[in-house]
């Protein structure tokens, strides 16, 4: 086994300019930029990229995702996510994450590489529609050809730990032409053991916790949440970034 080291490269999905503040003072060098979490993550406002872009050094990957539940799109609907991604590389971003597929389970080829052309000087990163695949190993190869600079995934698995064993065949395969990344419940009690059966030098994780309102009137009739729930949601927790990074480097 490989042993993890200072060379590791911690990302942090966060939703907010707090957020990526937390996970820049908890030690992680980049960030994906997203919203709705609690959805999977869509694309984030430019105005919070702005600012990330503007208070941090992090280097910055905004999620283009333009709605929640499958990664099957209809023209307008992709429409909208080429247009984001050029929106987003205006606004600064540094790399993009997206996932495109077909009916069948497979990398939708062509729209993939019309999103790479758009993102152009940008990165591209295939986010987790990758573990939604039906053979991510001819995967591999495709968005290798396309330019694609890194994968995220948990190997197809629930999370990284279930997914270890597919994730280094994974890292194998992929041979340096693009990076693995393993995520999906990373955390600081396992992060190197993600690491090291692996063989990936980058992770990518979350690390949140739970933040409460601090409103003195609440109307109890009413709620904007799905759930009705408005009084709670998720937050980036710098401590937590700070446990994983120290873990996955020490």
């Amino acid at each position: 086994m490989s042993s993890p080291s200072s060379r590791v490269v911690c990302e942090v999905c966060t939703e907010s300019l707090d957020g990526a503040l937390a996970a820049r003072r908890g030690g992680a060098e980049r960030v994906e930029l997203c919203a709705a979490l609690g959805v999977g993550g869509l694309t984030p406002s430019l105005g919070t990229l702005r600012l990330v872009r503007e208070r941090t050094s992090l280097a910055v990957v905004a999620l283009a995702r333009p709605r929640a539940g499958d990664f099957l799109y209809g023209a307008n609907e992709f429409d909208v996510l080429r247009r984001d991604v050029e929106l987003l590389g205006e606004a600064g971003a540094h790399g993009v994450a997206l996932g495109v597929l077909t009916p069948d389970g497979r990398i939708d080829v062509a729209r993939t590489g019309r999103l790479v052309e758009a993102a152009r000087p940008m990165q591209v990163v295939f986010h987790r529609a990758f573990d939604m695949l039906s053979d991510q190993f001819a995967a591999l190869d495709e968005l290798a050809a396309l330019g694609v600079s890194r994968v995220l995934t948990s190997g197809g698995a629930p999370s990284v730990v279930d997914g270890l064993p597919r994730l280094r065949e994974l890292v194998a395969a992929a041979r340096g032409r693009l990076t693995v990344m393993p995520g999906g419940g990373v955390r600081a009690d396992n992060v190197r053991e993600v690491l090291a059966r692996s063989g990936a030098r980058e992770v990518h994780f979350s690390a949140r916790r739970t933040a409460r309102s601090q409103m003195r009137y609440v109307h109890e009739a009413v709620s904007l949440d799905d759930h009705g729930d408005d009084a709670e949601w998720t937050v980036t927790d710098e401590a937590r970034v700070r446990a994983i990074v120290q873990a996955a480097r020490g």
